[in-house]
């Protein structure tokens, strides 16, 4: 079996979250087999480097050339060098291995502001190593220092790039996690400038993102992608891998370099989990909560950001006599409404990832209260008219404006309808087992008062 061989010519965080540890992580999640050489020993977590050992240049090239003769390197890519003599020793082994796939990741500055680089060796980056760059990728700050010019917007982030390709590097991909908005990256080949946009993801876990985003891009190249395919398929696993992170330490904690890989695993584990839910609601007579709509019940992976990720019945639940019936199992994407609940759910805990609307009474709602639940409820005659007049929009408003004003998630969110719409009781639960035992304790109650 062929594998993609990358190597990573940086140094070593304690910490886990950047450097060689950050690099392996991203090339092995990728589909790449990772190699290192460690320039420096870092003592660091998650608030700050607290010291700097660095590597000697003779021992850096023991580890280059034990590598590189025996193992080859499709690719590779560079971060912490921390000094002029480093510097040289990278670019002479470079040249002597023919590596063509570089990319540079100009590692200046720790997350806690920390100097990475010694005094002189920023114009040795310049002069020896960012020529020999198939690829740069320097954040704003980093860019700054390389062009000496300030960039506060995304023209001055097309210019600085142009600049920096000037200076020899191939391809330049300028991050813009440091200015506001949207998190904006241009990406210049030397004839065309491309802009990768994401949303911006709140979250202080940022450790080790540019050292991850230049493993995935030198892994991509080492697979034979183009660049563009690397940095897109980059920015995409970034992205995701910051919406992931890990809340550790007492700082800037780091990314989740196998969310990716979790994440498709989790799919089966989440059509199996609402596939057992939906036959523990049809194994009791619940046809008596099943409104006239029928009834869906979803199920989202961690971390869903759209209907895709977002599990349910397609065709509904519907009542059969006394009975709820499914036609189908359940699939991804195949319900808009409750997923859109859900989602809208999940904006304000990711742990509540289950809903399903049920119908509405006065008697439900009582049950509702009588069995504990935590209840709440909207106005739909609150509802603007923007809002009513865009198809789906209702469920997701009426949730928003929920929990907009609370702390907590509810059990339960109803609304007495409107004009046109049935009014609709929404239990919401972090796992589907968790929302059918509500659903299923509110039919058992109300069959013995009827």
């Amino acid at each position: 079996m062929s594998i993609a061989k990358v190597l990573t010519i940086a140094g070593s965080d304690s910490g886990g979250g950047a450097g060689i540890q950050a690099d392996i992580k991203t090339i092995t999640a990728l589909g790449g087999f990772g190699m290192s050489v460690i320039t420096a020993l870092t003592a660091q977590n998650t608030l700050g480097v607290h010291g700097i050992h660095k590597v000697p240049t003779d021992f850096i090239e023991k580890q280059f050339d034990a590598v590189a003769t025996d193992i080859g390197i499709d690719a590779a890519k560079t971060g912490m060098l921390s000094s002029s003599e480093i510097m040289t020793t990278v670019e002479a082994k470079v040249e002597q291995y023919g590596i063509e796939k570089l990319v540079v990741d100009p590692v200046m500055v720790a997350k806690g502001g920390a100097m990475l680089i010694r005094q002189g060796a920023k114009q040795t980056l310049i002069d020896r190593l960012l020529p020999l760059a198939f690829v740069i990728t320097p954040n704003i700050p980093e860019a700054e220092e390389l062009t000496g010019t300030q960039i506060a917007t995304v023209a001055d982030m097309r210019e600085a790039a142009a600049a920096i390709h000037r200076m020899g590097a191939k391809n330049v991909f300028l991050k813009g996690g440091h200015m506001s908005g949207d998190a904006l990256d241009v990406f210049y080949d030397g004839t065309d400038f491309h802009q990768f946009v994401s949303e911006r993801i709140d979250t202080k876990n940022t450790h080790g993102t540019g050292c991850t985003t230049s493993a995935a891009i030198a892994t991509g190249l080492a697979q034979g992608m183009s660049v563009y395919e690397a940095v897109s398929r980059a920015k995409e696993y970034i992205t995701e891998a910051i919406r992931s992170s890990f809340s550790i330490g007492g700082g800037h904690g780091p990314t989740n370099h196998m969310a990716g890989n979790f994440r498709e695993s989790e799919r089966y584990r989440c059509i199996m989990d609402l596939k057992a839910a939906v036959e523990l609601l049809k194994s009791e007579r619940c046809g008596n909560i099943i409104p006239e709509i029928q009834s869906n019940l979803a199920y989202a992976l961690p971390y869903a950001c759209g209907v895709n990720d977002v599990a349910a019945i397609p065709g509904r639940i519907i009542r059969v006599g006394e009975n709820a019936e499914t036609l189908h199992d359940p699939e991804f994407a195949a319900s808009s409404h409750v997923a859109g609940i859900v989602l809208t759910v999940m904006r304000y805990d990711n742990d509540f990832r289950s809903a399903m609307d049920i119908r509405f009474s006065e008697d439900i709602v009582r049950i509702c209260g009588e069995l504990g639940y935590d209840v709440d409820c909207f106005s739909r005659s609150d509802e603007p008219e923007d809002i009513k007049e865009k198809e789906g929009s209702s469920l997701e408003w009426g949730t928003n404006s929920v929990l907009s004003r609370r702390n907590t998630i509810p059990d339960a969110i109803f609304d007495r309808g409107d004009v046109g719409k049935e009014p609709v009781v929404r239990i919401l639960g972090q796992n589907p087992a968790q929302v059918a035992e509500k659903v299923l304790s509110i039919s058992r109650r109300l069959r013995r008062s009827l």
